[in-house]
């Protein structure tokens, strides 16, 4: 599958947003069963390395493999893992209206900016106003998270650190990615499969961690149901395939419009954790003024980011 259009890149664009905003609902749904986020993350892992695998078998029309290649593609899978467990954490403790905002949000700027001094398209001033929306909308939902209740205070704001120390990892993955594709490197698809790849070997080390830290051990995951591993799984295979559409359309859009267009996930995390898993709660009067302000950053930043593609 080669995309060539414009319209259709963004299209896609907006397909992976809707893809990384919407997969750790299944995270909230595996919380509700009391399965631990640790074991929950395991699926999760082997439903993107899965799932790169199925998109190149099917639409990756060849298998090149350069060796030099691989090795930022599988940097790049480990990046990302380590920086999406730290998220994971974070949503577990501050919920997703607070954790996408804060870590993805802040992802987004590292990744923007780095993405388009490597490869400038799009037009950089809209590109950039977009991006210092994204920082506002940001300071909102950490203003607006900052009124919840006290109790679990401590709970809270180590979720808060978590989210924080996840952005500023997750925002270096998706260039590392970008370098293992082009001519004389790997085709999207192979570069995918090794990105995949990389997040499954670095979890036996990352999320051993995690484990031992929360207690639990591989006995409890296989004790785990079939429902239960069922919606890790699918919470990796929801993630894998936004970033895989988003990849395919960078050729278009360019790498910097694209992942700033597909982390306009944070908008759609919120609008879940907010609206319908009701994170802010009980939250004191005036609390929904910040969020409606952090919604509205977030959407005009995503529409001038939008724009930059037709500069």
């Amino acid at each position: 599958m080669v995309v060539t259009s414009l319209p259709i890149a963004i299209l896609l664009c907006v397909v992976t947003m809707l893809g990384w905003g919407s997969w750790a609902n299944t995270q909230k749904l595996a919380g509700k069963e009391k399965w631990p986020f640790e074991l929950f993350y395991w699926d999760y892992a082997i439903g993107v390395f899965l799932f790169s695998i199925l998109f190149a078998a099917t639409l990756g029309g060849g298998f090149a493999i350069v060796a030099a290649a691989t090795v930022p593609a599988l940097i790049s899978g480990a990046i990302f893992n380590l920086s999406n467990i730290l998220l994971v954490v974070g949503i577990d403790a501050a919920g997703m209206s607070v954790a996408f905002p804060v870590g993805v949000g802040l992802a987004l700027v590292i990744g923007t900016v780095e993405s388009y001094l490597e490869s400038p398209k799009g037009n950089p001033s809209l590109l950039f106003a977009g991006v210092a929306l994204i920082v506002f909308a940001m300071i909102m939902s950490a203003a607006a998270y900052n009124r919840l209740p006290k109790a679990g205070g401590k709970n809270r704001m180590n979720g808060l650190i978590f989210s924080i120390i996840a952005g500023c990892t997750m925002g270096l993955f998706y260039p590392q990615l970008m370098r293992a594709i082009g001519p004389d490197k790997l085709t999207p698809y192979v570069a995918l499969v090794f990105f995949g790849l990389g997040v499954l070997a670095s979890n036996v080390i990352v999320n051993t961690v995690f484990m031992k830290a929360g207690g639990v051990g591989y006995a409890d995951y296989f004790r785990g149901s079939a429902k239960l591993h069922f919606i890790g799984i699918l919470g990796g295979c929801i993630w894998m395939v936004a970033l895989c559409l988003n990849v395919v359309a960078a050729h278009v859009a360019g790498p910097a419009v694209s992942y700033a267009l597909g982390q306009g996930a944070t908008l759609i995390a919120a609008i879940w954790g907010v609206f319908i898993w009701r994170e802010f709660q009980g939250a004191p009067k005036g609390t929904m003024f910040y969020i409606a302000l952090m919604f509205i950053g977030y959407l005009s930043g995503l529409i001038l980011i939008g724009a930059a593609t037709l500069q």
